[in-house]
């Protein structure tokens, strides 16, 4: 059984990874789909709004706290190579940081920084939001499924 340190950082790791899926799980639930009901200058003015308060210290901090401590959970698993979990902790950090925090970075933040490019309430604003209602919330749900994985692999580890 993992124990001590490393024991620590695991339920640290499922915790961030669990907190991160559920934040993902009620985008891909109902916030996104609200926001598709509404008039597409509406809803691309509202999202740009989100993605704006989004980037709070709170919200980066557990994301990408998240991140960093799978990252470390990862390097110290590779070092230690503990004699139970080492491939449930292995997944866990890969899932999050390819899953959540890469597809973050290259599917979801792309299409964020396009939206926040059109001036709210223009025609190409309501021209490009269904397809990013679309996209984002597709992106959104792997992002979902990889950070709730993570935190099943986490712990599956510890059992």
């Amino acid at each position: 059984m993992i124990d001590g340190p490393h024991f620590v950082l695991t339920v640290l790791g499922v915790l961030g990874t669990g907190l991160v899926a559920g934040v993902f799980c009620g985008f891909s639930t109902f916030v996104m789909k609200g926001l598709a009901k509404l008039p597409a200058t509406q809803g691309a003015a509202a999202m740009q709004a989100i993605n704006g308060a989004a980037t709070t210290p709170a919200f980066m901090l557990v994301f990408v706290g998240t991140a960093v401590l799978c990252a470390v959970l990862t390097v110290v698993t590779f070092v230690v190579w503990p004699d139970e979990g080492t491939v449930e902790l292995l997944l866990g950090g890969a899932l999050y940081l390819f899953g959540s925090f890469g597809v973050t970075a290259v599917a979801n933040v792309p299409r964020n920084e396009k939206l926040a490019e059109l001036a709210p309430g223009t025609p190409e604003a309501a021209a490009y939001w269904p397809a990013y209602v679309r996209e984002w919330t597709r992106w959104n749900h792997v992002r979902t499924v990889a950070s709730a994985a993570a935190a099943v692999s986490y712990v599956l580890a510890l059992a």
